[in-house]
């Protein structure tokens, strides 16, 4: 019993001197750990008779149950004291300038994102996500694009290995018009939404990349015109460019899912021999730009999400983002913008403090 004692008293104040947790564990192991000291008397006791289990016994237990107290005790003291020291060197220092926190960036076409939807908020529309990976019938078929449609010509499209199901198909959405088609056949009428997103076509070069951005509207309502879709569209690109001379054209087009289908040119000048958004193309020296494709929505895609053109209609736009990007804050090479070159980053990217609002102003 007195060997137990003086074992116990001795680890003890071992666990007390220790001064790392490095030392507290090694303590642990020589003393509870499989070849430890303490575990060895514990296995001594399945070789006792019955009275002397229970004379050595509660020695034994009491040394293990007080070593583990003891190194318990002491890794929470020593923990405690690490962190408290780890909390005194970090601190903040709050007379720093803001300029010298962290470093970065938002991506130019994070910002127009953003300013898109502050500008659509403002009248009235709410923002609709769907599945990059769609299916067929959604990206094509309930867009009045059948399999043998010439259209699915226009679409350089990522297709998936084939399933049993073919109506199934799938692929890397081509546009984010699927997501009007899960609006509609989901939300009851009237509907006032715009569907940002990736979108993915076989195309690259200085204005095209197999990945982009794109966001499209869509209105149902009943009465719904084609000078509805213009004002809107016109109150939009003021908004965007920050410019009350902004000058539309409505161009005849043809899209499958609407009709009739318009192409929307902005007016241009040019100013020391850069195009700037704004004003009458067919002045001297101006020209016209493509910005925007648009149209009111085809009869046959109203039916196919279960709803009754005859009392509802509405209209339809899309344009890609990243290309309103490059005509609003001056870049020449869509590619760019995937590269990940810190120093485009840099010149292009926006502080985080540049929110974009109606009233501050989007582009701010």
């Amino acid at each position: 019993m007195t060997e137990i004692s003086d074992l116990k008293a001795g680890l003890i104040a071992d666990i007390a001197a220790a001064n790392t947790l490095d030392a507290v564990e090694a303590l642990r192991v020589g003393a509870l750990g499989k070849s430890g000291v303490v575990t060895g008397l514990l296995k001594t006791l399945g070789g006792m008779s019955p009275d002397e289990r229970l004379a050595k016994g509660p020695p034994i237990q009491d040394l293990r149950e007080g070593v583990a107290a003891a190194i318990a005790e002491r890794k929470a003291t020593l923990e405690q004291a690490a962190l408290d020291a780890r909390l005194a060197s970090e601190k903040i220092d709050m007379t720093l300038p803001a300029d010298l926190g962290p470093q970065g960036s938002v991506h130019p076409v994070s910002q127009v994102m953003d300013e898109l939807a502050e500008i659509f908020a403002d009248l009235g529309f709410s923002v609709a996500t769907g599945p990059e990976i769609e299916d067929d019938w959604h990206n094509f078929t309930a867009l009045n694009i059948p399999e043998t449609h010439p259209a699915r010509a226009m679409h350089d499209t990522f297709y998936f290995p084939d399933v049993n199901d073919a109506a199934q198909k799938m692929l890397l959405r081509t546009h984010t018009s699927p997501v009007q088609i899960r609006t509609m056949m989901t939300q009851e009428p009237p509907i006032r939404i715009i569907a940002p997103g990736r979108v993915y076509r076989s195309d690259s070069d200085a204005t095209h990349t197999p990945m982009f951005h794109q966001i499209e509207g869509l209105v149902i309502d009943k009465g719904i015109t084609l000078g509805h879709l213009k004002w809107t569209l016109e109150t939009f690109l003021k908004a965007f460019f920050e410019r009350e001379d902004i000058v539309l054209r409505l161009r005849p087009s043809y899209f499958p899912f609407t009709e009739p289908s318009v192409e929307v040119d902005v007016g241009y000048t040019l100013t020391n021999g850069q195009r700037v958004i704004g004003g009458d193309g067919d002045a001297k020296g101006g020209g016209w730009l493509e910005v925007l494709g648009s149209g009111m929505v085809n009869r046959k895609v109203i039916e196919a999400c279960g709803l009754d053109p005859d009392e509802w209609q509405g209209f339809a736009f899309g344009t890609g983002v990243d290309r309103l990007a490059m005509l609003k804050y001056g870049m020449n090479d869509l590619r760019a913008f995937f590269d990940g070159d810190l120093r485009w980053l840099k010149h292009y990217g926006f502080s985080a403090l540049d929110v974009p609002t109606l009233s501050g102003g989007v582009g701010a």
